[in-house]
């Protein structure tokens, strides 16, 4: 018997002792310094999007600039980075062409105002479109031509970087 009760007596420590909230580091109140080192960290973050637009349709080609003028602000706001690139291809590639662009303008003046967002060209939309239409395919000063868009969008969601379709 004297056994018994010693265990039961160990047992009901054992289940105050459990019972009773664990002191960790979470539950001290945090350093002057832990701010400045939280706001070090906000800042080092880089944001990175890729919106792809490959329709022919300017409504999506108006609200992928809008999400992009949307995302800079708001790291901008922020003081984070951020860097965004609208990949184009197949249809889309309408968006950068000098000669169909219903919203050129509205690339002009974004790159003016906002470098961190960048435009990428589809070579192998622009190749193919050049044949259908046996002439070459001007596009905007501002795009930057790659290879394959599709592959580009690969590329970069390999590298972390978020993806949106608009």
């Amino acid at each position: 018997m004297d056994k018994l009760a010693a265990a039961t007596a160990a047992f009901a420590v054992a289940v105050v002792l459990l019972a009773q909230p664990a002191t960790s580091q979470s539950s001290r109140p945090a350093s002057p310094a832990a701010p400045k080192a939280q706001n070090k960290l906000a800042q080092e973050t880089r944001h990175r999007l890729v919106l792809q637009v490959n329709t022919n349709d300017p409504a999506a080609m108006n609200l992928a600039l809008n999400n992009a003028a949307n995302a800079d602000q708001y790291y901008s706001d922020l003081g984070q980075p951020i860097e965004i690139e609208v990949v184009t291809f197949g249809p889309g590639l309408h968006m950068l062409r000098e000669d169909t662009s219903p919203v050129k303008d509205r690339i002009k003046s974004m790159a003016e105002s906002r470098p961190s967002v960048t435009f990428k060209a589809c070579g192998n939309t622009q190749e193919n479109m050049a044949k259908a239409e046996n002439k070459k395919i001007p596009l905007v000063s501002q795009a930057t031509v790659v290879k394959s868009g599709v592959v580009r969008v690969m590329e970069l969601q390999e590298q972390g970087w978020s993806y949106l379709r608009p």
